[in-house]
Order: structure tokens, then sequence, then C-alpha cells
């Protein structure tokens, strides 16, 4: 079991902040992970297409090639901003 969680703009154009789910067959890194989401229908393709978006496994951003293991939390948040 994964647990995903969606932070800020994305939490609201997704309509969900986190879910737990097994970890699809044919998973095993973030960037198949993401693939995996995007086929659930046009916004998610639309909503994790944003390159701008940062994951996070366990708390530490990661890149696209990271592995994803069985009891592992991935995140996505967009980039933070400040004035």
């Amino acid at each position: 079991m994964i647990q995903l969680r969606y932070f800020a703009s994305l939490r609201e154009t997704l309509g969900v902040g986190d879910e737990q789910l097994e970890l699809p067959e044919g998973v095993s890194d973030v960037a198949s992970l993401v693939r995996w989401l995007q086929s659930r229908g046009e916004v998610w393709d639309t909503a994790l297409s944003d390159r701008r978006l940062h994951v996070a496994i366990n708390q530490s951003v990661v890149k696209p090639d990271t592995p994803v293991n069985d009891g592992d939390e991935v995140a996505w948040f967009p980039p933070v901003t400040g004035g």
C-alpha cells in the first residue's frame, strides 16, 4: 500500500487531498506512477503534466527515476512562491 498526497492547487484541481492504494502492477518509479495516475482521465493527465510540480517520497524531494516501494508516502506539490 502507498500513501498519495496532493497539495495546494493540485489538491483543488484533482478534488482529492490524499488517498491510499495498492502499488499498481508495472509501477516501479515516480515516472511510471505519474503515467498510471494520468490514465485516470483528462484532469489527472493535465494536472500531473505540469513540469513545475515537485514530487517527494517520504518527505524528500525526488526525481522521476526514483523507485516507489510499498509503504512509501508520495506527495506532489507546486513550486513554492514568495514575495
